[in-house]
């Protein structure tokens, strides 16, 4: 038993300098709070906010555009009433397409998941 011992304090002993790096290297590379793990998950969290960004940028950009227009244009307020909500003039008939249907289901469902 003691020559056991005697072999296994000389072996930490004679890389006592290299046991130490390596325990280090592992605890901040993978145990640590700013681990590499951590860091790569950081990383992939950044780059997904970014394109969410991107993103609703673009849906300010084209809601803006819509807006201004909407306030320029009383058409284009009576184009989007027809459209979106199906309404009409007294002397008009109305069809609803299945696609239609469908598209705007789509639409809806986009917009309570922004939410």
């Amino acid at each position: 038993m003691v020559s056991r011992l005697s072999i296994i304090w000389s072996f930490v002993a004679h890389y006592k300098y290299l046991i130490t790096i390596v325990v280090g290297v592992l605890v901040v590379g993978v145990l640590d709070e700013n681990s590499f793990r951590k860091r790569i998950q950081y990383e992939l969290q950044i780059s997904d906010l970014k394109s969410e960004i991107n993103r609703y940028n673009k849906q300010y950009q084209s809601d803006s555009r819509q807006l201004k227009q909407l306030q320029r244009s009383p058409k284009a307020i009576e184009k989007i009433a027809r459209e979106r909500y199906f309404m009409k003039a007294d002397n008009e008939d109305i069809f609803v397409l299945s696609s239609d249907v469908h598209r705007l289901e789509e639409e809806e469902k986009a917009k309570n998941e922004e939410k």
